[in-house]
């Protein structure tokens, strides 16, 4: 298996990925998975023998650093690719000067997850999209 993770202009892509995943699988309503974020954001894709198995976008706000709506098609899971995704979206950020810390929000049932990755629980348990997710942080 060949893994690439890039930065992408093919919304496209990550959006078909983003339905498969977040739509489709975990039934989150389509109006609520797409916002303005997308626009500004920057976009990862994770390529598996050059086809399309996950993505990621980063931005930044306030001197922080976010990495979200990271997913990966079933196919994908346990091959280090949601790690390799979260992975390449620290190293940008990290190369932002502005940025001083780095958060994702977190599916409860992923905790552990993005702890192996150095991210720490930094917020109570909230609702987005009827999933439970915490707030994870840590420094860039």
């Amino acid at each position: 298996m060949t893994l690439l993770i890039k930065e992408t202009t093919d919304f496209d892509a990550c959006r078909a990925l983003r339905i498969a995943v977040f739509v489709q699988e975990q039934n989150i309503p389509l109006a609520e998975e797409f916002d303005a974020v997308d626009d500004t954001a920057q976009h990862l894709l994770a390529l598996q023998d050059g086809t399309p198995i996950g993505t990621a976008r980063v931005f930044a706000v306030d001197g922080t650093g976010w990495i979200g709506r990271i997913c990966v098609l079933t196919t994908g899971r346990g091959l280090g690719v949601g790690a390799a995704l979260v992975t390449r979206g620290i190293t940008l950020l990290r190369a932002q000067t502005a940025v001083k810390e780095i958060a994702l929000g977190a599916q409860t049932h992923a905790i552990p997850f993005y702890e192996k990755l150095g991210f720490a629980v930094s917020g109570p348990v909230y609702d987005d999209a009827g999933i439970p997710h915490r707030e994870m942080r840590q420094p860039a």
